[in-house]
């Protein structure tokens, strides 16, 4: 039996984002029975504190959040109580990347680090918060037995500035699709004022380097809606285009939806799916709506063109977006195949328990 333990989520029972997602699939049906996990959950997150979830131990760090600047202190808490006791430590995530050269110095188990989406380039950080990011992500990459990329972008970045190695291992979505009767998501589109197939959709935290300045533009005067479903007032800029847009006729803002048959039925209808990111690796949410053959249009940057293998539809601008959903319908066939062959949960549990017990990385290449 391998003992692991998960560092740098909020926790499990997940109710917060990508990674939270991937320790609930690593945990849960595909986990083999040669694998023992512990996760560390944040104790100001969960008002309701259970010892276990799906076998894995959870064990609840106080004080700190697991998001923002609170992050750091809480990640250094965790690795502090995997010192002794486990054969692999996974950290996901370099918050706690300043941390590891003494917790190298002090544990003896194997650790291993996905290093996510290069978080120092995020536009919602200052010139401080980004050095101090690189930093940590230096030290997490320089300390780690072996570095896990989501993404070929980010596994090219990690050989072109650090000189090393990295595993690579996509982020499931299959976990998108459940069975939800057609009546029931007919009911969910009625009461949205939708119809099957006659709406644009786009999910996303509504921040800059997300462009949802650009994906909302482009979709003034369409004669497609856009259902656009965000944390719209957690942000000067996300109140700022809420106001702008919530007006008009063939906008259809929605607040963050976390009732997984409303956001089933919104995916599995829409007739176009509208990826704005720009930064990050794999970015789960374009993952899962590859899984329901919707054509996606995608903004071009390496990162999106590796997830969706050359196959999307890509723009720059508003400009170039309304060109393409000017095209429309557009065939979304070709995006079910690819994400069935390469993202399936199935598979990428097996990836990671192949790093617990073999100690061997194993690549996972793009064809």
């Amino acid at each position: 039996m391998k003992r692991i333990a998960v560092v740098g989520t909020q926790g499990v029972p997940a109710q917060y984002g990508g990674f939270e997602s991937l320790v609930e699939n690593l945990i849960g049906e595909f986990r083999s029975a040669d694998v023992e996990y512990t996760v560390f959950c944040s104790a100001k997150d969960y008002s309701f504190r259970q010892e276990r979830h799906k076998g894995a131990v959870l064990k609840y760090i106080p004080f700190f959040h697991a998001n923002g600047i609170g992050s750091i202190p809480y990640d250094i808490l965790s690795l502090l109580r995997c010192i002794r006791g486990f054969d692999t430590v996974l950290v996901l995530g370099v918050s706690g990347g300043i941390f590891l050269p003494v917790f190298r110095m002090l544990a003896r188990g194997r650790l291993v680090v996905n290093i996510d989406g290069l978080e120092h380039r995020r536009a919602k950080w200052g010139s401080l918060a980004k050095k101090f990011l690189k930093t940590s992500e230096a030290m997490a990459v320089h300390c780690a037995d072996t570095i896990i990329a989501d993404n070929k972008g980010i596994q090219n970045y990690v050989r072109e500035t650090y000189g090393k190695p990295s595993v690579l291992i996509a982020y499931g979505g299959d976990h998108a699709l459940r069975s939800v009767s057609r009546k029931k998501q007919d009911l969910i589109l009625q009461g949205m004022g939708l119809r099957r197939k006659g709406y644009a959709l786009s999910i996303c935290r509504i921040e800059p380097e997300n462009n949802c300045h650009i994906t909302l533009k482009a979709f003034v005067d369409s004669e497609i809606p856009l259902v656009f479903v965000g944390n719209w007032d957690r942000s000067c800029y996300g109140q700022q285009l809420k106001e702008k847009y919530c007006g008009l006729p063939n906008m259809v803002l929605l607040d963050s939806i976390y009732d997984l048959d409303v956001l089933f039925a919104l995916r599995a209808n829409a007739c176009v799916y509208v990826h704005g990111h720009s930064a990050g690796g794999t970015n789960p949410s374009l993952v899962e709506a590859m899984f329901f053959g919707c054509p996606i249009l995608a903004f071009d940057v390496f990162y999106n063109r590796a997830t969706t293998f050359e196959r999307a539809c890509y723009y720059h601008d508003s400009r170039e977006l309304r060109a393409w959903i000017d095209l429309l319908p557009l065939d979304g066939t070709e995006m079910r195949k690819l994400a069935e062959r390469h993202y399936r949960w199935e598979n990428i549990v097996r990836q990671y328990e192949g790093l617990y017990l073999d100690f061997l990385p194993k690549a996972v290449t793009s064809p």
